[in-house]
């Protein structure tokens, strides 16, 4: 028996006709869809991160808790440390927490620089709606 050589040269495969639907081109790549995208994408994480920056990561208006004391069920005080540019004023934002952690009082006040200091310390009284477990400063951002 002889065998008779086949040369196959397509690499496709070859489907029945009018099983499998209508048989599209390969489309050409669209690159510069590919660059709008990412430019888009930096963009938007830029701007992200500039505000992320002007709420939380100005270094120069550093708050630290000292103590919180006088808890009652109506409120506690709060005394806390500032770090604030020489001359300039800070807008802090205070928070009261219960034992299970649910906000019970929320206070915003401003803090002015003492003469030939960096560091300002001040002590707020702060009114909550149930008997407070501990005090925060969230953030203290430059005064407008």
């Amino acid at each position: 028996m002889t065998e008779t050589p086949t040369t196959t040269t397509s690499t496709a495969p070859v489907f029945p006709p009018g099983r499998y639907g209508r048989r599209r081109e390969p489309q050409r790549r669209r690159p510069w869809l590919v660059a709008g995208l990412a430019v888009v994408t930096l963009v938007i994480g830029t701007l992200v991160a500039v505000r992320l920056y002007k709420n939380y990561g100005d270094p120069a208006y550093d708050a630290q808790v000292v103590t919180f004391h006088d808890i009652s069920d109506d409120g506690l005080t709060l005394v806390f440390r500032v770090s604030i540019p020489e001359g300039g004023q800070a807008s802090c934002v205070l928070r009261a927490r219960s034992r299970d952690g649910a906000e019970v009082g929320h206070q915003e006040i401003l803090v002015s620089d003492q003469p030939g200091s960096g560091t300002t310390t001040a002590t707020q009284r702060l009114v909550t709606s149930a008997k407070p477990f501990v005090g925060e400063v969230l953030r203290c951002v430059p005064a407008k």
